[in-house]
This record gives C-alpha cells, structure tokens and sequence, in this order.
C-alpha cells in the first residue's frame, strides 16, 4: 500500500516555536524506507518553525508547512548566501558542507548577478529542448536494460539502469566523457554526504574534480562542440556578460553533480513507490497516458529527499505568526510541505492521476532547480520503457528490506533489487 503519514492536521494549531517542543535531529528518517518521518505530521500541527540540529552540532529553524515553505522558497531576502559568520554549518567539516562549499561560493548566488548567470544557461534546459533528447535516453534505457536481463534476476535497478542513464544524459549534455562516470560518482557522493568524508578526503575531491573540469573547459576552448559547456564560452547576454573561466568551471561541476546524483536517486524511489504498491504499476500498464502525471505524483510522494533546502535570512523576519530572528538559518522540507493537507487533498496517499499538482520537488522561486525539465523528460523516459520492456517487473525484497543511503543531502536507496 502507499506510505501515508497518519494523522494529519487539526484545527487547533500553535504556531510559535514552542520552548517545550524537543530539538530534532536532521535530517529526518521514516520509519521505513519509502515512508515519511512520523514528526512532520506534528511539526505542522503543533509546531511549523521547530528547532533542529543539523549534523553540524548548529541549529536551524525547520519548516514543514506548505505555505511557509513556499514563501520562503519564493523571498529573495532568504538568501542562500551560507557562509555567513552567523549561518549555522550544515555538516561538521570545515567547509561546512555541501550548501557551503567552494562550489557554491563561487557561483553568483543572489541578486542580478545570479539571475543573469541563470538566463544564459537556462537556454540549454527548456522543455522543448530536453523533449528532443528523449528518443536517445529511451534508446539508451533500452541498452541498459539489455544488460540488466543478461545480467538475470534479481538485480539492482539502480546500478544497472538508474545511475548509468543520468550520467550518460549529463555528460552528453556538457560534453564530458561519460567513461568518467565512476569518478564523477565518488566525487559526487563525497561533496553531497554529510557525514562520511573527512575534510581532508572533501577537499582532495574537490581539488580533483575542479581540476577535471578545468582541463575540459580548456578541451572545449580548442575544440568546440554542440554542448553546454562549448556555448557557454561564447555566450553572452544583451549587456555583453560572458561567465568567467572559474564560473565556467564550477557551473560544470555543479550541473554534473546535480544532473547524475539527484536523477539517479530519484528514478530508485519512484520504481520502488511504484511497485510497493502492485495496484499502481498495474495501473499504468492499462494506462500509460498516466505516466507523466505519475512522474509528478512521485515527487510529491518521495519522503527521502534528504536535508531539505537551507536559507539565510540576515533581517529579523516573520514566517506564518513566527518571527525569526536576524541570522536565523532556516531549513526548507520540501517533501514535508508536499505531503500537507492543506495543500493536497489525501496528501498521504499516491494518486496518479492527481491534478493540479504544484508540488515543491523542485523549489520555487529564483533558486528553483534549473534542471527540472531534464529530470521530468528523464523519468518519464525510464518509466516508458520499464513498463514497456518489463511489465511483470516487481521488487525482488520486501519494501521493508530496501536500504537507505544514510548522510547524503539529496537522499535515495542504496539499491533497488527486482525481478521480472
């Protein structure tokens, strides 16, 4: 059956942070793998801005209600400017963590400069563009997939199917050898994990990625290509802004750790929300019209999405009746938020059809993930072909025996065995 919270909102709320409420722990785990943590049905009804402690040791002000997440998301004095001397640290390394690292530093994060970095690379990420680039990832899934039954049952989707295929897709986008792949992928997961690495072990990754980065940007200098990276060296806006070398480099590195990471978790969870509930799966194979809404309705549903999205707010400033105080760092839950009540209607239940459906999977507002287009049309894809190819496809564990990578940002399964 689908996950659900249990019980949901009342009318009687209190809105403040309350002096009694305990400090949690974030992030946040269900009590099983695909279901969402117990306590954000009660932060929304009791306590909406809770106290948190991140694995840092600082605090951080949660919200887990839809409207306040929205509004923050959406206030550009919410900044994601982290590196503040008051901002809490998100992980107990030096750097602070991925939200505070040198990648994110580097790249223009407020104001006019961070929306004209954003017009010139958010050309490449357009629906009709990345619908043109959806034959090839279902032929690439097909490959895949190929592989996978050679391979026989049970085996891990993830590894054969649900991390190849973004990096793939990436590296093709930017134009970086996807021979590359398992590289990227320890990079990836050292610069996003939380608690795993030490300092020492982050920045030798960083070092080595930018370093890797670098030398392809030179690569595309001397030899340009039809890719991200290639336009990127030439592009400029009305005013003549061109990125700089280094804004060059880190905007590579992060569309490379946001396009593989985030995508390949995520077709993980919506394959095993799918098919933890047999009923679903059954039913997108009568009616595959039902796939994009599916998509939609995934992400919605995902309850293991990680940390959640940290701001900054260097103005005293009220959130719903709560004021937070100047320095204030504030963490978005996002999948609390889409699992709200008064937001959507039975929002513990996985309804495929659901419509409207304005989740905040992807943020909103100015920092709202620039690839979003890219992951729908990736999803989708995978979905087509899963249930074309493989329609007695089933989890080869029960959903309780599913395993959750643990201290990664952006969360996700270890592995998602089927068979077929």
């Amino acid at each position: 059956m689908a996950e659900s919270e249990g019980t949901e909102e009342t009318e009687e709320t209190a809105m403040d942070v309350h002096d009694d409420e305990p400090t949690l722990t974030c992030p946040m785990s269900g009590a099983t793998p695909l279901g969402p943590p117990e306590e954000w049905a009660r932060l929304r009804q009791r306590c909406p801005v809770a106290r948190v402690t991140l694995p840092s040791g600082d605090e951080a002000s949660l919200l887990t209600r839809y409207a306040d997440v929205r509004q923050v998301l959406s206030d550009p004095r919410f900044s994601r400017l982290l590196n503040a001397d008051d901002a809490a640290r998100i992980s107990a390394t030096e750097s602070g963590g991925a939200f505070n690292d040198e990648m994110s530093n580097a790249m223009p994060q407020t104001g006019e400069a961070h929306r004209r970095w954003r017009r010139t690379v958010s050309k490449w990420f357009t629906a009709k563009r990345m619908a043109a680039l959806r034959p090839g990832m279902e032929a690439m899934a097909d490959r895949l997939l190929d592989t996978m039954v050679e391979h026989g049952q049970p085996a891990d989707l993830k590894a054969h199917l649900a991390f190849p295929l973004p990096v793939w897709v990436i590296c093709g986008l930017l134009g970086v050898p996807h021979e590359d792949r398992d590289r990227f992928s320890y990079w990836s997961d050292t610069l996003l994990n939380l608690t795993k690495y030490e300092q020492a072990e982050i920045d030798a990754a960083q070092a080595e990625f930018v370093a890797c980065m670098t030398a392809h940007v030179a690569a595309k200098r001397a030899h340009p290509g039809d890719d991200l990276l290639s336009d990127l060296l030439t592009a400029t806006d009305p005013a003549g802004y061109r990125l700089t070398e280094r804004e060059l480099v880190y905007t590579g590195q992060g569309l490379l750790v946001a396009g593989h990471e985030t995508t390949a978790n995520m077709i993980g969870k919506m394959v095993a929300m799918l098919l933890a509930d047999r009923r679903h799966w059954e039913r997108l194979l009568a009616d595959p019209s039902l796939v994009r809404p599916a998509v939609e309705e995934a992400l919605r549903m995902d309850a293991n999405p990680g940390l959640g999205m940290p701001r900054y707010i260097g103005e005293e400033t009220e959130v719903g009746d709560t004021v937070l105080p100047k320095g204030t760092t504030v963490l978005c839950s996002m999948a609390a938020a889409n699992r709200d009540e008064t937001a959507f209607e039975d929002a513990g239940e996985m309804i495929l059809d659901r419509t409207p459906n304005s989740h905040l999977a992807f943020g909103v507002g100015p920092h709202s993930c620039l690839g979003q287009a890219l992951a729908r049309t990736e999803l989708g894809a995978v979905l087509d072909v899963l249930l074309r190819r493989l329609p007695s496809l089933d989890l080869a564990v029960p959903v309780e025996e599913l395993r959750r990578l643990e201290g990664l940002v952006v969360g996700g399964l270890r592995e998602v065995p089927v068979r077929w």
